[in-house]
């Protein structure tokens, strides 16, 4: 594409955001998650309650079974060790309810985000997905949060089990011994400290590594798409060297954000270690002084346990979290980004208005476009009208403006000042910015010049224009635009599979079937990238016949690189520097001194110049089979 800038307003980022405001900002948009939480948290409470039995059980038996006055009392050790296996099993029954409900309302919350991120990746105008590599769009959607689903289905059920624990643990230590309970929280209150600070750290570190994790995925899909132009060229050790760089960017992120991780793990394990040695030795100088029994102390000991387990654990949580939570900033950017192109069916659905019936004429008003703010306009102050049913060719150098020109008759961008209009002076005006997205992709409809496939057949890809069609009826199009026998020539016909972006079939075959599917979209107004500029004249010629049909009695703008198009044309319009500065049919300006008779006469020339070739329509630059391994 000749017109194509980078230039976009970036996706909004929120580096400096703290992870419990980007957890606010997640949970506002995964109404699933927060529908699920109440009951998931009550089984937690559950499982966490159950926690504590074992430590008052060990109590209660040493200090009123075994230390009984009258010697042991195994009745009342009986029933406590009975009641405890029977807290345990429920424990066991709630942990288990609790995993299955955070998991299923997990995944519904997530793909319910995945979709409407994916979603809104489509609702960015032309120039924010250009802005962006595919590679980092596409690990926003995926792998983040794929990291996220990782932590809420393991980080979210140790953490949520992990909080209980801690709350349940120091309101019964607090009733066995306050001396001691303070003791513990002594010892940890500079590690709470210590983890905020860490926190930070993981935070940076993690949001590098989520970048990375985009650039390696953006050098790889590269790398494949790219193949044949790496083989080519032979640069394969080239980009393997960039890939390389990608991979090693990535290793040292991944380092980085480990050794903070690493350092919180140990600050863990210190003060464990300094709590549990602590209430030794307190606890027995307590029970030597008659404050505090055997079985308190020993249950007292448990319950440490069951305190330091979670702040032992906190190093993974929190390693997982931070990870997580940069993933969940980056999907959340994306989702948060305000498309600079909006259907006004969503945005203001009472002032939406649908194009008028009947032929549509196309009308510019004083419309400039800049693909970026002080940037040289890629169109400037153009004013014209464009009849109904007439096909008009736009020619122009490489840089005019005639690619700009067709993104904003489609609305693939709106204009940075004028406005631009569909419809006729019987039928009446609709400015295109208020017309919505389903009656404008229903009347209007572009042809790319790359013919753009999907991994599917042949009829699955006509069918994206009409769906519901069957088989017959896809044939009954190819034969009506002249290509019957072209497709009988496949090897499974309509059934064919044309592979991924339509590979297995050449450059001309992916344009015939694109055509085709813009014949049975039925457009009143269709937009043609010159479909005819990379193909060889055998298929030019089968396509021109195809297009001749598809383009009769609708009102067509051909952005023409090869000026046969504009030959055929009832009008040319002819783009210099963003600005239309020649207007007539081809006999006109051909005889006329000005740019279109330059470009004529040029395109002339190198038409003569060129060798024809021969062969089956399409079968010239077809790719050959892989040789077997």
């Amino acid at each position: 594409m000749s017109d194509q800038v980078a230039a976009a307003g970036p996706i909004a980022e929120h580096r400096e955001e703290g992870a419990l405001a980007t957890l606010r900002r997640g949970l506002a948009m995964m109404p699933e998650f927060r529908r699920g939480l109440p009951a998931t948290f009550a089984l937690a409470l559950v499982a966490t309650a159950g926690r504590v039995v074992v430590p008052i059980a060990v109590q209660q038996v040493v200090d009123r079974g075994l230390a009984a006055p009258g010697g042991p009392d195994l009745d009342l050790v009986r029933n406590v060790v009975l009641l405890c296996a029977l807290v345990v099993v429920l424990t066991a029954v709630a942990v288990y309810r609790m995993n299955v409900r955070l998991f299923r309302t997990t995944e519904t919350a997530l793909a319910g985000l995945r979709t409407r991120a994916f979603r809104h990746v489509h609702d960015l105008s032309v120039l924010h997905q250009q802005g962006q590599r595919r590679g980092s769009l596409v690990s926003r959607v995926t792998s983040d949060v794929d990291q996220l689903s990782t932590f809420m289905q393991w980080g979210g059920v140790l953490g949520v089990i992990s909080l209980g624990q801690l709350l349940v643990a120091t309101v019964v230590m607090a009733v066995y011994s306050w001396q001691l309970t303070l003791l513990v929280l002594a010892c940890f209150v500079p590690l709470g400290f210590a983890v905020r600070f860490f926190a930070r750290r993981l935070a940076t570190a993690y949001g590098t590594v989520r970048e990375r994790v985009g650039d390696v995925l953006a050098a790889v899909s590269e790398s494949v798409v790219g193949a044949p132009t790496v083989r080519a060229y032979g640069i394969r050790e080239r980009t393997a060297a960039r890939l390389d760089r990608a991979i090693a960017r990535h290793y040292r992120a991944q380092v980085d954000a480990q050794k903070t991780t690493a350092a919180v793990f140990v600050s863990g394990e210190f003060v464990a270690a300094l709590a549990n040695a602590a209430v030794v030795v307190v606890g027995v100088l307590l029970g030597v002084g008659g404050g505090l029994s055997a079985g308190t102390l020993i249950a007292f000991l448990f319950l440490v346990t069951l305190f330091v387990a979670p702040v032992q654990t906190a190093s993974e949580v929190l390693n997982e979290a931070q990870n997580a939570v940069a993933g969940f900033r980056r999907v959340l950017d994306v989702l948060e980004t305000e498309p600079d192109v909006r259907d006004p069916a969503v945005t203001d659905p009472a002032s939406a208005r649908v194009l008028p019936p009947g032929p549509l004429a196309v009308r510019f008003e004083h419309v400039t476009f800049r693909y970026a703010p002080g940037a040289r306009p890629a169109l400037a102050d153009v004013d014209l009208d464009i009849a109904a049913r007439r096909r008009v060719a736009i020619v122009g150098e490489t840089g005019s403006g005639k690619t700009t020109f067709a993104k904003l008759v489609t609305r693939l961008m709106d204009p940075s000042a004028g406005r631009v209009l569909l419809g006729s002076d019987t039928a009446g005006w609709v400015p295109l910015d208020r017309v919505a997205s389903a009656s404008l992709r229903q009347r209007v409809v572009m042809v790319p010049q790359d013919g753009f496939l999907f991994d599917a057949t042949v009829a699955d890809n006509v069918r994206y224009g009409r769906p519901g069609m069957d088989d017959a009826e896809v044939l009954a199009a190819f034969d009506e635009l002249g290509l019957a026998a072209w497709i009988a020539g496949l090897a499974d016909g309509v059934a064919t599979a044309v592979g991924q972006r339509g590979e297995s079939l050449s450059a001309g075959e992916r344009q015939l079937v694109a055509v085709a599917r813009a014949y049975v979209a039925d457009p009143d107004l269709l937009v043609l990238d010159e479909a005819t500029s990379a193909v060889d004249p055998a298929t030019e010629q089968r396509l021109t016949r195809a297009l001749d049909t598809l383009t009769d009695g609708r009102t067509t703008l051909t952005i023409a690189h090869r000026l046969s198009s504009a030959e055929r044309a009832d009008e040319v319009l002819v783009v210099d520097a963003g600005r239309v500065v020649q207007r007539g049919t081809h006999e006109e300006l051909v005889d006329a001194v000005g740019p279109y008779a330059r470009l004529h006469a040029s395109w002339r020339r190198s038409s003569t110049d060129q060798v024809p070739t021969g062969g089956r329509s399409g079968a010239a630059d077809r790719p050959e089979p892989a040789p077997a391994p």
